[in-house]
């Protein structure tokens, strides 16, 4: 990566080799389940596809030595996500919400590509053991480095304002939700910053704000999961609540705490995600009525059971805007791009009545191109389809010869004759 030299560097210390064997047992247990689960389910390949590509990922995740490395794994534990959250395509609803939790993360992703390029830019390495304890850069660079690992951290642990997507990631089969949001890869953020608290420990002020955002998410989660109806967003808000009081442990400095609540937690709720769908058999009694101060509150109730209006909110502040400014692109590109590039319009496209008016091309690219291929259409036509034309005469007469020494040389004395003389010049 230009001066900046990328190893293919991993690491075995306190943290990564009990999150790689947490990972990889709980990755053979949903394998196993998943066997029996989705048995003469279509698409039955795809789905252990998916979660093969999923397991590189985050071993990747865990073992990287440096940002690169945990970058790659990072994209291909987002990328099988994607894959399962869309495993019915045939659905509408799990293609949008596939589609939805995908461009969420593409934000994090941006922020973990910050930070790597602020780590090239100013650290001039991508070792995680350099970024954490290198104090020779400036106080505004290692708080712009932070800031970058730590968008990527929450919007991988879906923390506020990223929580929604997790919410319509459960469209997935129950394994691959189990694997995904309830141990492994919602606890990535963490992950990542427990590997970064040499880096944070720099930033005060930052980590305040991540104490801040993960108890407001542990709240969050908490009131959220009281007014659920169906197990797996019961299970998944409280994932989310648990996942914000590991980010406060990490925002108040208790790193190790928040490791190891992180390795318990992704335990009890893979067991958990893995045996909801018996759910129904093996509970006896009723669900636990709501708290009488929620149940009393309407304004609270109804604030709970939208969500806080935080997705409504996120599309109207990004997906609304983002849209807006593709179509704004979009008739730029075919108001003054296409027309310069000879491109027809999509209403000569449809009619064909503008067919040779197609053929003739537009702009000053099409119309270059159009003068060109007439002077090659000429040539052809008076060189080689002309009648009488010299060169087509030329050719047709060296065809015939080709024809007659062809048809003499499948005879058998020639073909002996060949073949005595291949011999000779190899001997």
């Amino acid at each position: 990566m230009g001066s900046v030299p990328v190893h293919l560097s991993f690491v075995l210390d306190a943290y990564s080799l009990p999150a790689a064997t947490l990972v990889t047992l709980i990755s053979w247990i949903a394998i196993r389940f998943s066997a029996t689960y989705l048995h003469r389910e279509s698409g039955f390949q795809r789905f252990f596809l998916g979660l093969c590509l999923f397991l590189a990922g985050m071993l990747l995740i865990v073992l990287a030595g440096n940002a690169v490395l945990t970058f790659v794994g990072w994209e291909l534990a987002g990328f099988s996500s994607w894959l399962l959250i869309g495993y019915a395509w045939e659905r509408p609803l799990a293609t949008r919400n596939a589609l939805f939790a995908f461009i969420t993360n593409r934000v994090g992703d941006a922020g973990l590509m910050l930070g790597i390029g602020l780590a090239v830019w100013s650290a001039g390495t991508l070792e995680w053991a350099w970024l954490a304890g290198d104090g020779s850069m400036s106080k505004v660079t290692v708080r712009l480095l932070a800031a970058g690992f730590v968008v990527a951290a929450l919007v991988k642990s879906a923390q506020l304002p990223f929580t929604p997507w997790i919410g319509r990631a459960l469209e997935g089969p129950t394994p691959s939700s189990a694997l995904f949001y309830g141990s492994l890869l919602v606890h990535a953020g963490v992950y990542l910053l427990c590997r970064l608290q040499g880096l944070l420990l720099q930033v005060p002020d930052l980590m305040a704000l991540l104490a801040v955002i993960g108890l407001l998410t542990a709240a969050y989660g908490s009131l959220c999961g009281l007014v659920q109806s169906d197990v797996k967003s019961a299970l998944v808000f409280a994932t989310v609540s648990q996942v914000g009081l590991m980010v406060l442990c990490c925002g108040l400095g208790l790193f190790w705490l928040a490791a190891c609540h992180a390795g318990l937690h992704a335990s009890w709720r893979a067991y958990q995600f893995l045996l909801a769908p018996a759910y129904m058999h093996l509970v006896r009694r009723p669900a636990r009525p709501l708290p009488r101060w929620l149940a009393t509150r309407h304004w609270c109730y109804t604030a709970v059971l939208q969500r806080f209006w935080i997705e409504p909110l996120a599309n109207s502040l990004l997906t609304r805007p983002t849209l807006a400014l593709g179509r704004d692109v979009r008739a730029l590109d075919e108001r003054f791009i296409d027309p310069l590039l000879g491109a027809p319009r999509d209403e000569e496209r449809s009619t064909t009545a503008a067919a040779d008016e197609l053929i003739r091309g537009h702009g000053v690219a099409g119309r270059a191109l159009f003068a060109f291929a007439s002077r090659l259409q000429t040539l052809e036509n008076r060189l080689l389809l002309g009648d009488g034309g010299t060169l087509g005469g030329h050719l047709q007469r060296l065809g015939h010869y080709a024809d007659a020494v062809e048809s003499l040389l499948e005879q058998p004395r020639y073909l002996m004759l060949m073949v005595m003389a291949t011999f000779a010049v190899i001997l």
